[in-house]
């Protein structure tokens, strides 16, 4: 599965089928690779790939892991185990790599929280679902960057030889309403400590940064409801999203008051969903035929530098810069450079984003946090269509958080999925012309920071 459109294998291709087939013949191989320059072809080369060199390509090939398969179970909420929906998203990655769940060396989970055993160990608890096999598990926490932490141990492994083939599962079955701490006091938790001293909802953090952003850069809620109404577009063209409706801006500003000034459709919903995906060493992708996978090149787990100049929940107050400077490079924007050095690129290089949009305000700050464009030129950037399909550099081609809601293990691993599908030319009505180079972007509590380049 692939973006809603049916495939054959990763990109179209068939990789074998069980773990008797995993030494295939030598005629399939050369059949797949005659297919894979095929769907090679077809790729239009734009312009946005002369920034994306063969010179980089040949740079940085050692990090490079192959993505053969994607997929994912549909966003909403649908009232069953999260380990349902995880169990069909792999199932779908396995069918879109054309591998069987034997050929699976590792499997890593993104963590669902939860008050027992399936939800903090999550590697074991989908390895089980899918028929113990011996595999090596793993499993992850990060808030909400835990997808991409687990996209980054699966490649650990993989580069280090510890493992050819891996599995990547997220899934939830999310709670309605806000997210609130598990119970019980925790005085020494900065998370338990903003909702029990201050109160604070993950709304309400949305809020401040959005009357940040209006008293910095002059931003509006008009500025604001653009961007729900770009994603809804997109969202509305997605088989997966939960929400699949173009909506307006003066449906947005119709919308009731959550957190002044953030009305109910700028901020984004809790939903149940799964995301998986199979990633493989490179030597193993060619020798079942993939000459021109998907690849990560780069996974990002960047951390906070001290001091912190700009409140960021569950912290309660900011660190003082009198006597230590602040840093050079701020720690959203840190997320995407780290990405971007190891990968050797730069955001002139990218053909999409897909970036964590909590809120609309929000996403307008990972525009200036990824270098799309200087520090409150975000809005600017949506006004001019650059950040819609069939702009300069779509972002949340997907529909993003706003057409999906969160479904925290899940939805790091959501956004590589989308990449995928985008970067194979296969997502449909929402496809980005000669997509080469796409980045994800989230963050989780406690300084958890995701971002994951993926290139064809």
């Amino acid at each position: 599965m692939g973006g809603g459109e049916k495939t054959k294998g990763a990109g179209g291709r068939r990789v074998g089928g069980s773990t008797e087939e995993l030494g295939g013949g030598a005629e399939q191989a050369r059949a797949s690779a005659e297919q894979a320059k095929g769907s090679t072809a077809q790729v239009d080369n734009s312009t946005k790939q002369a920034g994306y060199s063969a010179k980089q390509t040949a740079a940085h090939p050692e990090g490079d892991v192959a993505v053969l398969g994607a997929g994912m179970h549909p966003w909403g909420k649908w009232g069953r185990s999260f380990v349902e929906y995880g169990t069909k998203a792999a199932r779908a990655a396995l069918a879109d790599a054309g591998l069987d769940w034997c050929a699976v060396q590792s499997i890593v989970g993104a963590d669902t929280v939860r008050g027992g055993y399936p939800g903090y160990v999550a590697g074991a608890t989908f390895a089980r679902a899918l028929g113990w096999q011996g595999a090596r598990v793993t499993s992850v926490y990060a808030a909400c960057a835990s997808g991409a932490q687990a996209i980054g141990t699966a490649r650990a492994q993989i580069l280090s030889g510890m493992a050819d083939v891996a599995l990547v599962v997220g899934a939830d079955a999310a709670p309605k309403g806000f997210f609130a701490p598990a119970g019980g006091d925790r005085p020494d938790d900065p998370d338990w400590l903003r909702f029990r001293v201050l109160g604070a909802t993950n709304p309400a953090y949305f809020g401040l940064y959005a009357r940040r952003r209006m008293a910095l850069y002059g931003d509006t809620t008009d500025d604001f409801a653009r961007v729900k109404v770009k994603n809804s577009v997109a969202g509305a063209a997605n088989p997966y999203a939960r929400y699949r409706k173009q909506v307006t801006a003066r449906e947005v500003a119709a919308s009731a008051v959550v957190c002044d000034p953030l009305r109910l459709l700028d901020i984004c919903a809790t939903s149940d969903g799964a995301a998986a995906l199979v990633l493989t060493s490179m030597d193993f992708a060619r020798r079942h035929g993939v000459t021109d996978p998907v690849r990560i090149r780069a996974v990002s787990t960047a951390t906070p530098r001290y001091p912190r100049t700009v409140l960021d929940l569950p912290d309660i107050a900011t660190d003082s810069a009198a006597a230590v400077p602040e840093p050079e490079t701020g720690f959203r924007a840190s997320i995407a450079q780290t990405a971007y050095e190891e990968a050797g690129i730069g955001p002139e290089d990218l053909s999409l984003a897909e970036v964590y949009d909590l809120s609309t305000a929000l996403e307008l700050e990972w525009y200036e946090d990824l270098g799309l464009c200087g520090a409150g030129e975000g809005a600017k950037l949506l006004r001019d269509g650059a950040t819609a399909l069939g702009g300069r550099l779509p972002v949340n081609a997907s529909g993003g958080l706003a057409s999906f809601g969160e479904a925290v293990p899940a939805q790091a691993i959501a956004q590589v999925c989308e990449l995928t599908w985008q970067l194979r030319g296969r997502a449909g009505a929402r496809q980005v012309a000669g997509a080469r180079v796409g980045l994800t972007a989230n963050q989780g509590l406690f300084g958890h920071g995701s971002a994951v380049v993926a290139v064809r």
